[in-house]
This record gives C-alpha cells, structure tokens and sequence, in this order.
C-alpha cells in the first residue's frame, strides 16, 4: 500500500521542530532531571523517555489524540470538548498543562486557516469550531487533541497520527537534553534509534482506547515539573 503523498508531507510537517507551536520552550521536567544529575549517560536518557512513553505519553496524550482524531472523523463536537477536558483533568503538573495549551492554541492559529471548510468560509467546520472553543476559553485546547483534529482534517489515519505525534515528543526531548549540553549528536540519534521500537508499541496499544481510560502515572516525572516551576537555573518553560 502506498502512503498518500499529501498525508506523508503532512506528518512530516507536524513531527517537525521546524513547525512554530513552542515545543522548543518544553523539556517536561527534563530539565530538572539534568540539573539534580539525575542523567548520566545515554542509557539512563532512553530508560526516562521510554518510561515517559510508556506511562505519559501512550495512556494518556495518545488515548486523547486518538479519540480526538475519531470525533473529527464523526463531527461529534461534545465528544471532543470531552476528551479535550479529561486530558485537562489528568494532568497534573500546571507546567505541564501549560505547554500543552499553549502549544495546542499556536497549532491552531498556524493550521485551522488552511483547512478545506475554512478556505470556503464554512464556520460549521468542526475544525472551527474547536478554535473558536479554545479562543472564547471554552475548551483548553490541549496540544494532543488539536493534533489529533488537525491531522484527521489532513487525511492522516489514527496511528500515523499518533506515531508522528509520539515521535515529535521524543524528538523535542532530545533536542532540549542536547541544548542542555550533556549529550552529543551521536548519543541523541543512538538513543533515538533504541526508542523508535517503543513509540511503535505504545501507540498501537492504547490507540483503541476509550477516553474514560486516559491517565498519566510517572509521579517522579510529575514531582520533576513542579519542581521546575521554582527552580533558579531555568532554559525550558517546563
């Protein structure tokens, strides 16, 4: 089977760093893990992230994309608004809530415009609709579950979507451990290489879940990001 062009590009497109929504600003308390040297080395990096995989980023922000990617798919406005609260509620870092909103409103500024209904002035588009939501404050626009619209509306499948989603994850925290200046390229492309398997495993495990199922458990990583909210050394928004 041949993957569509146009939805290949796509998810190239919001896997990138180069793409503006602030991920560069996000180290998910990574940051405070390098600055109480909790990081020493490559194999320590790829066991956090893959515990990030695992326990943050499959139970939780991948069940919300993939739920917000269905009721793109179905036009079910009141389905996604809750699936957009659920993430809201399990989350329970304010960092962490921050960045994904944040995030998740730039996505939308960005990429709601180019939509097929939007061009033709079409204000029932659900993608317009849930912009103004998180616009008007009505929604809070977690960065998840705009990607999760934004690709559908794209032509991207559910687990395309999830895959370029996990990935861009792993890809910015790698990035912000590099900037933070304890590893190399190399390191970053080997740990890099041993996590694509993980990212595969985890979305195709919770991709058919129902909302009611999302939860985040990594407590250390948690008690990293609130820590980070008062720390006097400070490169990352989270």
């Amino acid at each position: 089977m041949t993957t569509d062009p146009g939805s290949f590009l796509t998810a190239l497109r919001l896997s990138d760093s180069f793409l503006p929504v602030g991920g560069y600003t996000a180290s998910y308390g990574l940051e405070q893990y390098i600055n109480e040297d909790r990081l020493e080395d490559g194999d320590e990096l790829q066991a956090l992230l893959a515990a990030y995989l695992r326990r943050v980023v499959g139970p939780c922000e991948t069940v919300a994309l993939a739920n917000a990617h269905r009721a793109s798919e179905a036009g079910e406005f009141d389905m996604l608004l809750a699936v957009d609260n659920r993430l809201h509620a399990v989350t329970m870092p304010r960092e962490f809530r921050e960045s994904s909103t944040k995030a998740g409103a730039k996505l939308c500024e960005l990429l709601a415009e180019t939509g097929p209904n939007r061009a033709s002035g079409d204000e029932r588009d659900l993608e317009s609709l849930f912009a103004t939501a998180i616009e008007t404050d009505e929604t809070p626009g977690h960065y998840p579950v705009v990607f999760g619209v934004v690709a559908q509306r794209r032509g991207l499948s559910r687990l395309e979507a999830c895959l370029a989603h996990a990935y861009s994850f792993v890809t910015g925290l790698l990035g912000a451990a590099q900037r933070l200046g304890r590893f190399g390229h190399t390191e970053i492309q080997s740990v890099l290489e041993e996590l694509q398997p993980v990212i595969t495993t985890v979305c195709g495990r919770h991709i058919d879940d129902e909302p009611t199922a999302m939860a985040s458990f990594a407590p250390l990583a948690e008690i990293m990001g609130m820590r980070h909210e008062r720390a006097g050394r400070r490169l990352f928004m989270s």
